[in-house]
């Protein structure tokens, strides 16, 4: 019965199964048994769970032909000792106690503190591997080069020195309120991995302090932060009533500063989320105020013209401020100011002038025209509605016609050019003949000595991209094309297998 308690008091100090620790318990003594009569025995142990007697066995398995005499008796033998033995069944041979020596003792004390750990390890993972992004308080243990390993109670957790805030220093008993970043199983243990740093931790603070977020009326859409100097947090309402801005600032600021204060002061901006990017950006861009924005969405960015007195609110401190609302809303921002957007308006004006004024062989009032009715190429002019060109004013039908004529006149001019030269580098008429392919993008091929069908083949659809220009087509247009140079890889096989079977 002493066994029993034992094993009990343990199973309850450690916070695991009473079942494993009598197995450990259970494995030592088999282990003693096998160094007493023979490591080559099959001796097992096994202790009673009612009365705690322990009992000790040997194994030996009735075989036809016996190829191991320690754990293996053949047929004849087991039917004297068991007339209804049959192979393959087993004969069990009850030991002796063993009166444990010192030595014997140590060696069963360290297999069952093993035991118990592995067990104590366990728990520990399956108790911790599915509160991954769970806010957690702990003791600060102790510290090491920056590390700190902190006690969460029923097991340690790591936070290491950069995903501690700048400028923070813990001491051994500090408590420490940290997110759960990552629980990994490794042969020392369970690792749990804690951050003060990520975008999550600031996310959980603020579902604390402002029960609208726990509620799930207001909801936290995105975060970005330069940890321990400022943040931007984007969030809406789904209550109508509810202002989601004033109720996780709350009364006087009281819910906002209880977060900045567990950031050691980490300066928070709480920014409206909206569908249309350009509103949020402008928010997202606060306190600086925005005179005018222009997206490109096939880039992914959006130039933000200010006041000249705002641009250095708007990109912030060392950019801080840019750069946050950039990570916030997912958009590459680029800020100048209303005299910047004017001279590039100004110059963009005057390099397109001059584009039409020497491809269409018109005077810069014509030009002019088409600059400021949005025309931004030729391709455009040549290829445009009739109408459209006619609806301009000073324009009749004959002029917008005699326009379309001389811009494909020239298309036609560049494109031979082209060609001739796409040629003299060598790409072959298989590639030209891909229709997506244009003849500059084809020149582009050549100059990164993509010649071949077998080099088009050859690329992924990011490198294509890279070589012809962002601007000249999607990733999925790009796969396609490669796709459509590898065809003749598959026509290659399918004639070989043809060949194969006749």
């Amino acid at each position: 019965m002493e066994l029993l308690q034992v094993a009990d008091a343990v199973a309850r100090e450690k916070n695991i199964d009473k079942e494993h620790v009598l197995e450990a318990m259970e494995e030592a003594i088999k282990k003693a048994g096998r160094s007493k009569y023979g490591h080559e025995h099959d001796i097992r142990a096994r202790i009673d769970r009612k009365t705690g007697e322990i009992l000790l066995t040997r194994y030996m398995e009735v075989v036809e032909e016996v190829e191991n005499e320690a754990t293996q008796i053949d047929l004849a033998k087991a039917k004297r000792k068991n007339p209804a033995a049959k192979v393959g069944d087993f004969l069990v041979d009850p030991l002796p106690p063993i009166d444990f020596g010192r030595i014997a003792a140590q060696t069963a004390k360290q297999v069952i503190v093993q035991k118990v750990r592995e067990a104590e390890r366990e728990r520990q993972f399956n108790e911790y591997k599915d509160r991954k992004g769970e806010i957690v308080n702990g003791l600060v243990k102790r510290v090491e080069y920056g590390n700190v390993t902190v006690d969460l109670g029923r097991a340690e957790a790591i936070l290491r020195r950069d995903e501690c805030l700048p400028r923070e220093h813990f001491k051994t008993g500090d408590r420490v309120r940290a997110l759960i970043m990552d629980v990994r199983s490794e042969p020392r243990g369970p690792q749990i991995f804690l951050s003060r740093t990520h975008g999550d931790f600031m996310k959980g603070l603020f579902r604390q302090e402002v029960p609208e977020i726990y509620d799930g009326i207001i909801e936290i859409m995105a975060v970005a932060r330069d940890p321990g100097s400022r943040a931007k947090i984007a969030v809406i309402s789904k209550d109508s009533g509810i202002d989601p801005v004033g109720a996780c600032v709350g009364m006087r600021g009281s819910r906002v500063q209880a977060v900045v204060g567990e950031l050691q002061g980490e300066k928070i901006d709480i920014i409206p989320w909206n569908r249309d990017p350009a509103t949020f950006v402008v928010n997202a861009l606060a306190p600086a105020e925005v005179a005018k924005v222009v997206l490109d969405e096939d880039a992914n960015r959006i130039d933000v013209v200010v006041p000249d007195d705002q641009l250095s609110l708007a990109i912030g401190r060392r950019g801080q401020n840019v750069r946050l609302a950039s990570m916030l809303t997912g958009w590459t921002i680029d800020i100048m100011t209303e005299a910047e957007e004017r001279e590039r308006r100004q110059a963009d004006f005057a390099t397109r002038s001059q584009l039409f004024m020497e491809a269409l062989d018109v005077d810069d009032m014509i030009a002019h025209l088409l600059v400021n009715e949005g025309f931004t190429s030729v391709e455009e002019i040549a290829f445009v509605d009739l109408n459209e060109l006619t609806a301009i004013e000073a324009f009749d039908e004959d002029v917008a016609a005699e326009l379309q004529a001389r811009a494909a006149a020239f298309l036609e001019e560049q494109n031979a050019k082209l060609e001739e030269k796409r040629k003299g580098m060598g790409v072959t008429d298989e590639v030209a003949a891909i229709d997506a392919l244009t003849p500059a993008m084809l020149v582009k091929l050549g100059d990164k000595g993509v010649k071949t069908l077998d080099d088009l083949a050859d690329l992924a659809g990011d490198e294509l991209i890279e070589i012809v220009g962002k601007d000249a087509m999607t990733l999925d247009e790009a796969n396609e094309i490669i796709m459509a140079a590898r065809a003749h890889w598959f026509a290659d096989g399918d004639e070989a297998g043809a060949g194969a079977q006749a």
